[in-house]
């Protein structure tokens, strides 16, 4: 199964929803894009000891989503900010006047 586009989730725990047969985050989560080994805010992996949900999103794990995010106590503020920091904006800048 390929990874999704955009960033996964990497977490502190994990429990095993039977429901739908699958493994998901708990405690605090980060964004983390796949194919790296450090999550968005900068910490690694396996320092951290940061467990990695490929098959889920990150915005599967707002609270506001529902979806995977039922045990997550903590999501990380900055890889929120990173994630979400103007990819649908565009530049909130122009420039006038480049020099030369």
């Amino acid at each position: 199964m390929p990874a999704p586009p955009g960033y996964a989730v990497a977490a502190s725990g994990a429990w095993f929803d039977e429901e739908d047969n699958r493994r998901l985050p708990a405690g605090e989560a980060h964004a983390w894009e796949p194919g790296t080994n450090q999550t968005l805010c900068g910490l690694s992996l396996h320092r951290s000891q940061l467990l990695r949900f490929p098959h889920v999103a990150w915005p599967d794990v707002r609270p506001e989503s529902g979806g995977a995010a039922d045990r997550i106590q903590r999501v990380c503020p900055r890889c929120t900010a990173g994630a979400t920091r103007g990819r649908d904006r565009g530049r909130p800048w122009t420039r006038r006047a480049p020099r030369p």
